[in-house]
Order: structure tokens, then C-alpha cells, then sequence
């Protein structure tokens, strides 16, 4: 455990660099562990996040806190699994010779740093979870916490990918990036995909903060889309 906390740490505060993720050969870091740490940190938040259901629900009970506990890093993973492959075309036309696992091991490291930013703000959930009766207010405020966690996870990307396409340096001067205008255009595109598809994964997975006036369900009915459920969030927010 004391491996994983200084895992956390190290992202945190910047202690690794985009080669140290995308070794071909002895990664510093796993895949299974980068896995591991994304399963812990979504589940506390996750075990947060249901309480509002627990809560305010009429029939909500300790099935839809497990639900939550494993929905929400699945919620990533499978984000992670859907866009990982443009993530690796875009970035081989930037001018990256990245390997497809190796693109893969690097979004883990931003999941683990996004999912680390979003256990930070359980407390906050869980305050208002207790303060608050709102359900829209309670959707808008995991809408609101996820999306700040995603944009840092993005910033990760963005600054490590950026770092694995310098060319070697060998005179010990700092290295100027390959093709900056081609990445952060390409990376735009793909900050767009992702979000959209972390939007509307969470859509299909939910129930995650539970809605009081309805039965406890493991998952809705596929129905519209994350846009529209925001849009009501926001037309009955009290």
C-alpha cells in the first residue's frame, strides 16, 4: 500500500516523466499496478458518491453501494479502452513512434492521476450528500468534480506525450518538442472524443448518485444521452 500512496504522490507532484511511462522493455511503472491503484481510488470515491442514494433513497441499500464502488472505475477503464486506440493514431501523426501498449501505459498513469484528484473531492461529495436533498444539484456536482479530474488527466497527457516526442538530448540542453502545432491540435481532437465518451459511458452505467422517487437498479434504461440528462439537471435544479 505504501508503494501505491507514493505512486500517488510521485504523479502529483510531477516526479515522472514521459519516458519513465513508456519504456518498451521494464516499464518503471505497470500496467497491473497503474490497474490497481485506478480500482482503489474509483472505488472510495465511488463508496462517497453512492451515499446520496443510501441517504435519501427509499429502497437503496448496500447492493447499490458495491454497484457505485465498481461502476466508477470501470467508468474510466472502459473509457480508457474505447479511445485509447485514436489516442495512438493521433499522436503517431503528430510524430510519435509510441507502441500501442505503450500509449495505453500512459493513459493508465493519467487515469490514476485523474482518479486521485477526484478521491480528493469524496469529502465535498459526501458533505453535501448529507447537507443537500437536491438530486439535480447532486448530479451537476459529480458532473462538475469528474470533468475538473478528466481535464487534469488530459493536462497529463498533453505534457508527458509532449516529453516522449523531444528527441534525445545530447549536449544537456533542454530539447524542443516534435511538431508542438500537429500535437496540440491532434490532442484537442482527441480531448473532444474522449470527453464525449466518458459522458455518455457514464450515461449507460448509471445509477451512480441514485435517484430518490425511483427503485434501486444496477442500470437504467439506454435512453437519450448525457447532454440531455444535463440539460434536465440543470431545468430542475432547486
Amino acid at each position: 500500500m505504501s508503494k501505491l500512496i507514493d505512486l500517488v504522490e510521485g504523479l502529483l507532484h510531477g516526479e515522472y516523466r514521459g519516458r519513465d511511462f513508456l519504456r518498451q522493455d521494464s516499464p518503471l511503472i505497470s500496467s497491473r499496478t497503474f490497474v490497481l491503484l485506478i480500482l482503489i481510488q474509483g472505488a472510495v470515491y465511488g463508496a462517497c458518491m453512492s451515499l446520496y442514494g443510501l441517504k435519501w433513497g427509499v429502497e437503496y441499500g448496500g447492493q447499490h453501494v458495491t454497484a457505485v464502488m465498481v461502476k466508477v472505475p470501470c467508468l474510466f477503464l472502459l473509457t480508457l479502452l474505447v479511445t485509447a486506440p485514436s489516442l495512438y493514431v493521433f499522436s503517431s501523426l503528430a510524430g510519435s513512434k509510441l507502441k500501442l501498449g505503450q500509449t495505453v501505459r500512459l493513459l493508465l498513469a493519467s487515469t490514476a492521476l485523474s482518479l486521485a484528484v477526484l478521491m480528493s473531492f469524496a469529502p465535498v461529495t459526501a458533505f453535501f450528500t448529507f447537507s443537500t436533498k437536491s438530486h439535480p444539484f447532486m448530479q451537476l456536482l459529480n458532473a462538475v468534480v469528474f470533468t475538473v479530474s478528466g481535464v487534469i488527466g488530459m493536462h497529463f497527457v498533453k505534457k508527458r506525450l509532449a516529453e516522449a516526442l523531444q528527441p534525445e538530448d545530447t549536449d544537456g540542453d533542454s530539447p524542443r518538442p516534435a511538431r508542438p502545432p500537429a500535437l496540440t491540435f491532434l490532442l484537442f481532437v482527441w480531448f473532444v472524443i474522449y470527453g464525449s465518451v466518458a459522458g455518455q459511458m457514464g450515461w449507460i452505467l448509471r445509477p451512480f448518485v441514485g435517484t430518490p422517487h425511483m427503485p434501486q437498479e444496477l442500470f437504467r434504461e439506454t435512453e437519450k444521452n448525457i447532454f440531455y440528462g444535463l440539460g434536465q439537471a440543470l431545468k430542475f435544479l432547486d
